[in-house]
C-alpha cells in the first residue's frame, strides 16, 4: 500500500465505504466506519465521548444525507467504541452487537472510566494523561437492540455485510465487519496499527486465530480500531507481536518465573519502541492465566497501575493478588 493518509475525519475508501479516523490512535482515539447501500447506511462503532461522536455524525452528513443511517454495529464493548451510542439511538437506528459484548455495555462500566480520571495518585495521574482530552461524564450507556452469536448477515440497501464474532480475544465479544463486494474489512480492536494491542480477555491463541481469519479473507483494505487504514501486512505484523509475547511468556512460565519477572525480561526486539508498550503487562498476565487458571484476574484499575509504572509514571509494583 502507499503511505496512509492519516488525518482526522472522513475518508472515502471507494465502493460506498468510508472510515472516520482519529489520529494518533492511542488510548481512546478510535476509528469508526460507514457502509452505504441503496438509500441507507450502516455505521461501525461510535466514539469515546458525545462531542466527538456529534462531530463525526456531522462530518458524515455529506454521505448520510443521501444514505440515512439505518444500523449501527458495535465491534466490541470498550467505551471508546460505544460511548456515543445514545446519539445514534435517538435517531431510531437499530444497534447490533455480539451477545457477549452486549453483556458488558453497562452504566457501571461507562461510569467507571469517568471516575478513574478523578482518582488521586499515580493511577489518577495516568488516567488524566491518557483520557484527559475526553468528556466522559454524563454519558448514558446504550446497548444493542439486537444481538448475534457466531455470524450474522446484514442487508444494507441490497448489499451484504457480514458480522463475524471472533472474540473472546481483545475483549469477550469482539466482532469484525466484512464487506465482501468491496473486499474491505472493519476490524475493530482486533487490529491495532502503530500501537501496542492489549488482550483484556484473550486467550491470545484465539486472537492470533482471528488475525489468521482476516489473512484468509479476500480483503485488500482493512480499517483498524486504532491507527491508519491498512492492509494484510499490518495484520501480519500485529500477529508477529502477539506470537512473540506468547512464546516468550510461555517460556518464562515454564522456567518458573513469576509474572513480574516475566514482564521485566521479555525481549520485544523491533516491537520495543511501539507506543503504549506498557500494555505488555496485561498481555503477559493473560498468557500466564491461560497456562495456570488459578492465577487471579486483577481488575482493570490494577492493570492500569502496572501499565503506568512501565511507562514511567511511578515505580508501583504489580501484584496479581486481588485486594
Amino acid at each position: 500500500m502507499s503511505a496512509p493518509d492519516y488525518r482526522k475525519g472522513l475518508h472515502d475508501l471507494g465502493q460506498g465505504c468510508h472510515a472516520w479516523l482519529q489520529p494518533d490512535g492511542s488510548w481512546g482515539w478510535s476509528n469508526a466506519g460507514l457502509i452505504t447501500g441503496s438509500g441507507t447506511s450502516l455505521l461501525v462503532d461510535t466514539l469515546f465521548d458525545l462531542p466527538l461522536t456529534r462531530e463525526m455524525l456531522d462530518g458524515l452528513r455529506p454521505v448520510t444525507d443521501a444514505h440515512p443511517l439505518g444500523t449501527l454495529v458495535n465491534t466490541h464493548s470498550d467505551p471508546d467504541h460505544i460511548n456515543g451510542n445514545e446519539l445514534v439511538a435517538s435517531r431510531d437506528v437499530e444497534i447490533l452487537a455480539s451477545a457477549a459484548a452486549a453483556e458488558l455495555i453497562t452504566q457501571e462500566t461507562v461510569d467507571a472510566v469517568a471516575l478513574v480520571k478523578k482518582l488521586d495518585g499515580t493511577l489518577g495521574d495516568f488516567a488524566r494523561h491518557i483520557f484527559g482530552p475526553f468528556a466522559l461524564d454524563g454519558i448514558t450507556a446504550t446497548g444493542p437492540d439486537r444481538t448475534f452469536t457466531g455470524e450474522e448477515s446484514v442487508d444494507v440497501g441490497g448489499r451484504e455485510v457480514r458480522l463475524i464474532q471472533v472474540g473472546p480475544a481483545h475483549t469477550p465479544g469482539d466482532a469484525i465487519v466484512h464487506v465482501p463486494d468491496a473486499r474491505l474489512l472493519y476490524a475493530g480492536d482486533i487490529l491495532f496499527v502503530g500501537g501496542t494491542p492489549i488482550a483484556w480477555a484473550g486467550p491470545i491463541d484465539r486472537w492470533i486465530a482471528a488475525l489468521d481469519l482476516i489473512l484468509d479473507l479476500d480483503v485488500t483494505v482493512i480499517v483498524p480500531g486504532h491507527g491508519p487504514v491498512s492492509g494484510k501486512a499490518e495484520v501480519s505484523l500485529m500477529r508477529e507481536y502477539l506470537v512473540t509475547v506468547q512464546t516468550q511468556a510461555r517460556q518464562r512460565y515454564e522456567d518458573g518465573l513469576d509474572v513480574d519477572a516475566a514482564i521485566d525480561t521479555i525481549e520485544l526486539g523491533k516491537f520495543a519502541e511501539l507506543p503504549e508498550h506498557g500494555r505488555l503487562a496485561q498481555n503477559v498476565l493473560n498468557v500466564y492465566q491461560q497456562l495456570d487458571p488459578t492465577i487471579p484476574r486483577p481488575d482493570r484499575l490494577t492493570v492500569l497501575t502496572k501499565i503506568a509504572a512501565l511507562e514511567g509514571f511511578a515505580p508501583d509494583t504489580f501484584s496479581t493478588a486481588t485486594s
